[in-house]
């Protein structure tokens, strides 16, 4: 999730690194492609979607992460998949661990959302992550101790997609405040993870 949107005058990509496809209805023509390439990834970004925290755990490592492209894919069971960079420390402990949990944040907290970024600094003990106090779910994947909804899953598939890797997990735990939530969405942040 550390990708930012691009400034406004920023360098624009090279055709050498675009990630096509790019239609043939542009005719090849680098700057409509470039131009294309920025409206594609405008539209991707705009897809509403929330942040989350996706908590991972193999023994004694455990780490949160900033996450965007969580969903529930089916009633029955219940099963909730997000999908991970192959490279994240987080792919690496949900694979090895075989679970993992999704918080959601609410939306005055969302400096939590920077705060994993990149991979969680550990307390003293596992169930302090970059100075966010954290609960152990069933499952031992850890949860921000303020989160006002959750759920803990059990690995049950996985899909790999390009980049990334679509974990699939079946909800073992969950819990969700009796409480209205402001939840956090992506354009409450200035991060952008897409496009």
């Amino acid at each position: 999730m550390a990708e930012q949107e691009p400034e406004r005058g920023r360098r624009s990509l090279r055709p050498a690194e675009l990630v096509g496809p790019i239609p043939a209805r542009l005719g090849g023509d680098p700057a409509s492609e470039e131009a294309y390439d920025r409206m594609r990834r405008r539209a991707l970004w705009a897809f509403p979607s929330g942040i989350y925290l996706i908590g991972s755990r193999f023994g004694d490592e455990a780490n949160l992460m900033t996450a965007r492209w969580v969903t529930q894919v089916a009633l029955k069971p219940k099963l909730v998949s997000v999908s991970v960079e192959r490279g994240a420390l987080t792919h690496r402990l949900i694979e090895a661990g075989g679970c993992f949990s999704v918080s959601l944040i609410r939306r005055q907290e969302r400096t939590l959302a920077r705060l994993f970024v990149n991979p969680a600094r550990r307390g003293g003990n596992v169930l302090e992550l970059s100075g966010v106090s954290c609960i152990e779910a069933t499952t031992g994947a850890p949860i921000p101790a303020s989160s006002p909804a959750w759920v803990d899953c059990r690995l049950v598939g996985r899909m790999e997609l390009g980049s990334h890797d679509l974990f699939v997990g079946e909800v073992v735990d969950a819990y969700c405040s009796p409480e209205d939530l402001e939840l956090l969405r992506v354009e409450d942040t200035r991060l952008t993870y897409g496009g």
